[in-house]
């Protein structure tokens, strides 16, 4: 992992805002879903920060990859283009799924050339694949609880299970091939159960299909929700893979069975560290103010679209702590990172503050806001 004086010393050289995106962790982050989930193919959510570099990174270690648009495609298309038609083809049909259940008819041209495999979760969605990607793989999203989870996403996709077989029935008469199931248990899942309880609602699917004559699915693709460490109240990861592995041979024990994964924040969010700068200071009802040159629109645009805490650490200790402000560089009021973030209150003006873990749905959704663009990224460990 990267060290603080590493951050600082790049920080110095290239200037702030500062995105610094490790990708010895990426790697490390990658070769440990792949140890306590042997059976799981890792699908790397693209959303989650689609830097074509970190996709490379990914690329080389034999990831596969979750993209929800054709940018996202694109990105990782951009890594085999050079192949043989006969390879490139084999790869999308193996390493990619379009994981966005509902898709403009638009994106459904582009895609049906590649044949790829492509999620749904309603009648209409089956009738626009039939007419404009009738050569795509389908795989149908199912609704599954999402208790617990950080960021809730039952509400907007997925089938009711009791409404599964028949859409299964449905894109088959249609003429299209349903090769298996997906479900998300919501993002950032801190509440294990709710793999337990999607695996057992899709071996029930599973069983009903073929007892209403539908056997030809051999894929379950268990989406993301892979939590990051982002504090000690997040339980490890090897007791969910455990929990995961323990389901999986028991409901799904047949080794031709495909077992596919979305993980984003899990493989990125700890290869990601914010380096920012103080551009003002002021003291309002007794508390220390810090004002720096990130903010809510910009790297630490999760706060608001993530429900994400980032804490941040100064680079040398204080005379003293308390629980300060700091404010983002925009007018706008909403720009917090925190009112209550434990810093040193001697800090000067010009003074670095550095915030790890940021790796995950921060950089891909800062905007230009008020004229103030992304923070730079320097890709270090490639």
């Amino acid at each position: 992992m990267i060290t603080k004086k590493q951050m600082h010393d790049l920080a110095k050289k290239h200037g702030t805002p500062l995105f610094i995106v490790d990708h010895d962790e990426i790697r490390k982050n990658y070769a440990k879903f792949k140890k306590h989930l042997p059976r799981v193919q890792a699908y790397y959510a693209v959303k989650c920060e689609p830097m074509p570099e970190i996709v490379r990174t990914l690329y080389k270690c034999g990831a596969s990859f979750d993209v929800a648009s054709m940018p996202e495609f694109n990105i990782a298309y951009e890594n085999i283009k050079g192949m043989p038609a006969k390879k490139r083809q084999d790869w999308i049909w193996d390493k990619i799924i379009y994981a966005n259940p509902i898709k403009p008819h638009e994106t459904l041209v582009e895609l049906d050339k590649y044949r790829p495999l492509v999620t749904y979760d309603n009648l209409e969605e089956i009738r626009k694949i039939r007419t404009y990607a009738p050569h795509a793989g389908l795989c149908l999203r199912i609704r599954v609880p999402n208790t617990g989870a950080v960021v809730e996403l039952s509400s907007k996709f997925g089938a009711h299970p009791g409404e599964a077989v028949d859409l299964l029935l449905e894109a088959a008469r249609q003429g299209l091939g349903v090769e298996g199931l997906s479900f998300h248990v919501g993002s950032q899942t801190t509440n294990f159960e709710n793999f337990v309880q999607a695996i057992n609602i899709s071996a029930d699917i599973f069983s009903e299909a073929k007892s209403r004559g539908y056997d030809r699915m051999n894929v379950l693709d268990i989406g993301g929700g892979f939590p990051a460490q982002y504090d000690a109240s997040v339980k490890p990861f090897e007791e969910l893979a455990e929990k995961i592995n323990a389901e999986l041979d028991r409901l799904f024990p047949d080794p031709d069975m495909e077992i596919l994964a979305e993980p984003g924040r899990f493989m990125i969010a700890s290869a990601g560290t914010s380096v920012v700068r103080i551009n003002g200071k002021a003291v309002r009802d007794g508390k220390t103010c810090y004002y720096v040159d990130d903010g809510a629109y910009h790297t630490y645009s999760g706060i608001i679209f993530d429900h994400q805490h980032c804490p941040m650490y100064s680079f040398r200790k204080g005379k003293k702590t308390e629980n300060c402000s700091v404010f983002g560089p925009t007018c706008d009021a909403l720009d917090v990172i925190s009112h209550a973030m434990p810093l040193p209150t001697d800090l000067e003006l010009g003074e670095l503050l550095y915030a790890p873990m940021m790796g995950a749905y921060s950089h891909a959704s800062s905007t230009w806001f008020n004229g103030f663009p992304p923070a730079k990224v320097v890709h270090v460990n490639k």
